[in-house]
């Protein structure tokens, strides 16, 4: 366990950090252990390793800052009764001056705006199926199909719609990264009356057996976020960004759907997915991004840690310029470069799957409204608690 000597567990640049360390049984810090630590920038190579003996039960590491902004991260490793045992934490070096290595094209908003405007020349074709099984007293849940980029292209999803008469306010659930069915958000009911949709990205249907999404997660769309990412028109991200316009588009398509009051939210993959959307679509008035990923793609390349998918870890070195390019047309900083509208913004200081050096990379550069709701001592995850905290937010947002 850790306790460093700021609360907020961050500091100024180059200022020395406390940390307090103990290897606790049964709550109770073990005597006269002997530790290892290491400490260094984030996703790096320590610059500082060392053992020490925990002594009376808990000794303080007094370690040097970072020389700029950005996050460090200090790992201590522990042998007790015969099983080995680590864990880590991440302070931040002045966070809100980290600025992003991600270059925006000269043509970024060109590219787009003909991608969006390309797919709106294939009509949605939306067809829903009523879900009988999922429905519940308060909402009719539908799995839903409508055209993408071009004729015989889908995206599915799950509609979830108030039974009462109306017109409501729409929410755009956005997924995280992976291959799976879904059962439509109905958190938003039964207290409150909002359409939501929940799609998935791969053009698949979300409602099949479970099996069939565990063989396309082993084989066809094991890597797929590394599809064809040496070709801007081509990557596989392409159709899913322009995808999630066309999501907006088949919500502004149903009759109930008060188009004055979209908002769009999700985690992960599914937090960039927020931002994009965003930044692409004006008739999103407000959204909410957890920990979003595909944020600084290239930082490997440039010397500092990646967010996820972490392309460039272990590069291919075939093309691997003309992909660091092509990732700028898809870094997630540069959508928030165009973000208009307020959003609430959440995550923790030790995800080591979309670490704060990138995540802080898409926060510093929008000049909309934004809020951030740092958990510090979480990964990749949420609390309930927070989770509930940005479903309210948004509902605060469509009913103002």
């Amino acid at each position: 366990m850790f306790v460093p000597d700021h609360a907020d567990w961050t500091y100024e640049v180059g200022e020395t950090v406390q940390i307090d360390v103990s290897v606790r049984k049964h709550y109770v810090a073990i005597p006269d252990l002997d530790i290892t630590y290491e400490w260094g920038m984030e996703q790096h190579e320590p610059r500082e390793t060392g053992t020490l003996n925990t002594g009376k039960g808990v000794r303080s590491l007094v370690l040097k800052g970072a020389s700029e902004p950005g996050f460090m991260t200090c790992k201590v490793t522990a042998e007790v009764d015969g099983r080995v045992y680590s864990n880590y934490i991440n302070v931040g070096f002045e966070p809100q001056k980290i600025e992003p290595t991600a270059q925006l094209p000269s043509d970024f908003q060109a590219f787009w705006e003909k991608a969006v405007a390309d797919a709106r020349e294939t009509p949605l074709e939306s067809m829903m199926t009523l879900q009988p099984d999922l429905c519940t007293p308060f909402a009719d849940v539908y799995h839903v199909r409508f055209q993408n980029t071009k004729p015989g292209t889908y995206l599915y999803g799950m509609l979830s719609v108030p039974k009462k008469e109306g017109f409501f306010p729409a929410v755009l659930r956005v997924p995280g990264a992976g291959v799976r069915s879904y059962s439509g958000d109905k958190s938003f009911f039964p207290e409150h009356d909002v359409i939501t949709l929940e799609i998935g990205i791969h053009g698949i249907p979300v409602n099949l057996p479970t099996q069939v999404y565990a063989d396309l997660r082993e084989n066809a769309l094991s890597r797929y976020n590394t599809y064809n990412n040496d070709d801007r028109d081509l990557y596989y991200y392409k159709k899913v960004y322009v995808g999630c316009v066309r999501a907006v588009d088949f919500l502004c398509s149903l009759p109930n759907v008060d188009t004055e009051r979209l908002a769009v939210y999700g985690g992960s993959q599914g937090g960039a997915l927020s931002v994009v959307t965003a930044a692409l679509d004006k008739r999103i008035k407000c959204l909410s991004a957890a920990y979003p990923a595909l944020a600084e793609i290239a930082g490997y390349y440039h010397g500092r840690a990646a967010g996820w998918p972490k392309i460039f870890k272990n590069p291919d070195e075939v093309s691997l310029e003309n992909k660091v390019r092509v990732s700028e047309y898809y870094d997630v900083v540069n959508f928030a470069r165009f973000v208009t509208v307020p959003g609430l913004y959440i995550w923790g200081y030790n995800d080591q799957v979309c670490c704060p050096t990138s995540t802080y990379s898409v926060f510093n550069v929008i000049t909309a409204p934004k809020q951030l709701l740092p958990v510090l001592d979480c990964a990749h995850w949420l609390y309930p608690e927070h989770a509930a905290m940005q479903r309210n937010w948004l509902l605060e947002q469509l009913t103002k």
